[in-house]
C-alpha cells in the first residue's frame, strides 16, 4: 500500500492573504465576504464541506467565535483555514486554541486540529501534526500542540476540521501560534534486572537475594530499577494465599529501602492482599522509599483464576519527576487494551514485570502505542524497547543488567505516515463498538 496522498481539490472563498508570527485572533468578525480575515473553509471537496460561520454569541472573552456545523452531512469533512508565512524549517512552533463541541459522538475523531505544513511553492512538506493534548478550561477546551517545522517548510495553514460529524457545532475561538524553544531532552536511565533466585523456600528469602543482586550490580542514580513478575513467590514452593500481604507492607517497606539506597524509583510484582481478594501486584516506590502507586494485574490466565486471585480493574498511570509510566504484568501483554489504555492516559514509558510471554506482542504494544517498554522476566527477556520496537538493551545472563538512557521528549516519525504518536491519539477507533459472540 502507498500511503503518501494529495487532497484532491479544496474549497476556499477566493485568495486570501496570509497570517504572520506570532498570530493571535479573537473577537472574530465577519468581513464583506461572510469570512474573518486570514481564514477561509477548506475542504477536500465541496459536496463535504462543513457550513462555516461566525457565532456572535458562542465565545470565551471577545465576542465572535469560528463556528463549524456538520449540516445533517454524513460525510462533512472540512474547517476552518489559516495560513501563516515565515516558517523556518527545523524551529520550533506552538498552537494553542480553545474549542467547545457539542453533538460529536467520538471527539478525538471529529474535531481535528492539524497543522499542515508547506514549501515556498505551496505544495504539502512533510507530513501534517494533529493535535491531540486537551485540558478542560471554564466551559471550553484548550488544545497545545509543539512540534518542529519539517525540512523546505516556509508556511503553515493551521486547519481546525470537523470530520464525520453531521449532527456536531463546534466553536473555535482565541487562536494563537508562535515560535518557542525546542524541547529540552528528557533523559530517563532504565535498569531492568535478569535474575531468578533458586529454591529460596521464603518471600522474604527471595526478596533478600532479588535486593542483594540489585546493590552488587546497578548503580546509583539510575532513574528507574524494574525487577520481574512475582518476586515473592517465585521459587518459594508457596501458595499465592502465604506470600500475599497488605500493600504497602513489609515488601514494600524493604523496596522503599532499595529505593531511598540508590535514589531510584522501583518496580516489582508482588501478591497484594486486601480482605478476601488476591491481587497480582506490581508496585512503584519513589526514590524516598515512599509508595507512589500500584497496578493489579486485569488479564488473569485461567492458571493464576483457578489459583484464587482476583483480577484489576483499571490502567492507572503515574507522575514521576521525569515522566508517566504505567505498569503492565504479563499476561496483559497478550491483549491489546492494557498498553493501549495506559497510553492514551499519557504514559510515556511502560514497565511490565513478566514471568514469560510472546516477544512479538510486547514489541507490537511498543510500536502500536508509540511508547518506551522495558521488562524484566525470567522465561522472557530482560530487555528495552523504543518506540519503533527496536532493542535498545537487553540483558541476557542471570544477574545481569538492561541498562539503557531513553529520551521522553525525542519525536519518532516517519518518513511517509508522519508523528504516529499524534496519528495514534486522534485515529484510534474507541467509537466502533465490538459485540462479544453471545452477547
Amino acid at each position: 500500500m502507498h500511503f503518501r496522498f494529495l487532497l484532491a481539490a479544496t474549497l476556499s472563498l477566493g485568495p486570501i492573504a496570509a497570517s504572520t508570527l506570532p498570530l493571535n485572533h479573537s473577537g472574530f468578525q465577519a468581513g464583506p465576504d461572510g469570512r474573518p480575515a486570514g481564514w477561509k473553509i477548506w475542504s477536500p471537496r465541496p459536496e463535504i464541506a462543513p457550513r462555516g460561520y461566525i457565532d456572535p454569541v458562542q465565545y470565551r472573552r471577545q465576542a465572535g467565535s469560528l463556528a463549524l456545523s456538520g449540516n445533517s452531512n454524513p460525510a462533512v469533512f472540512g474547517g476552518w483555514e489559516c495560513q501563516v508565512d515565515g516558517i523556518q524549517a527545523g524551529k520550533w512552533y506552538r498552537l494553542t486554541a480553545y474549542y467547545r463541541a457539542q453533538g460529536v459522538g467520538y471527539e478525538p475523531l471529529q474535531v481535528v486540529p492539524r497543522l499542515d505544513w508547506a514549501g515556498a511553492g505551496g505544495k504539502r512538506a512533510g507530513q501534517p501534526e494533529y493535535g491531540w493534548r486537551t485540558a478542560p478550561d471554564g466551559g471550553w477546551k484548550r488544545i497545545t500542540m509543539e512540534a518542529p517545522a519539517p525540512e523546505n517548510a516556509a508556511a503553515v495553514k493551521i486547519q481546525l476540521l470537523l470530520q464525520n460529524a453531521p449532527a456536531a457545532t463546534v466553536w473555535w475561538d482565541e487562536i494563537s501560534f508562535e515560535e518557542i524553544a525546542a524541547p529540552a531532552p528528557r533523559p530517563v536511565k532504565v535498569a531492568a534486572v535478569n535474575f531468578r533466585p533458586r529454591n529460596t523456600g521464603s518471600a522474604q528469602e527471595s526478596l533478600r537475594q532479588f535486593v542483594e543482586t540489585v546493590d552488587r550490580t546497578v548503580e546509583k542514580g539510575v532513574d528507574i530499577i524494574l525487577l520481574p513478575e512475582g518476586i515473592t513467590i517465585v521459587s518459594t514452593g508457596k501458595s499465592y494465599l502465604e506470600v500475599a500481604e497488605p500493600v504497602p507492607g513489609t515488601i514494600t517497606e524493604r523496596l522503599g529501602e532499595l529505593a531511598r539506597r540508590k535514589n531510584s524509583y522501583v518496580v516489582a510484582g508482588i501478591y497484594e492482599r486486601e480482605g478476601p481478594a488476591l491481587y497480582n501486584t506490581a508496585v512503584l516506590l519513589d526514590r524516598a522509599g515512599r509508595l507512589a502507586g500500584k497496578y493489579r494485574k486485569v488479564y488473569l490466565p485461567r492458571e493464576e483464576l483457578e489459583g484464587g486471585l482476583t483480577p484489576g480493574s483499571g490502567y492507572p498511570v503515574f507522575e514521576t519527576d521525569f515522566g508517566k509510566v504505567g505498569l503492565m504484568i504479563c499476561w496483559d501483554v497478550q491483549y491489546a487494551d492494557p498498553a493501549r489504555g495506559l497510553a492514551l492516559n499519557g504514559a510515556e514509558l511502560l514497565l511490565v514485570p513478566i514471568w514469560g510471554g510472546n516477544e512479538a506482542l510486547v514489541r507490537a504494544r511498543a510500536i502500536e502505542n508509540q511508547v518506551f517498554v522495558a521488562s524484566s522476566g525470567y522465561n522472557y527477556p530482560t530487555q528495552i524497547l523504543d518506540p519503533k520496537g527496536e532493542l535498545l538493551a537487553v540483558a541476557r545472563e542471570q544477574g545481569a543488567v538492561a541498562s539503557a538512557t531513553v529520551d521522553l521528549s525525542r519525536r519518532y516519525v516517519d518518513d511517509w505516515l508522519g508523528n504516529m504518536r499524534g496519528r495514534f491519539m486522534k485515529e484510534l477507533r474507541l467509537d466502533v463498538k465490538v459485540a462479544h459472540p453471545g452477547h
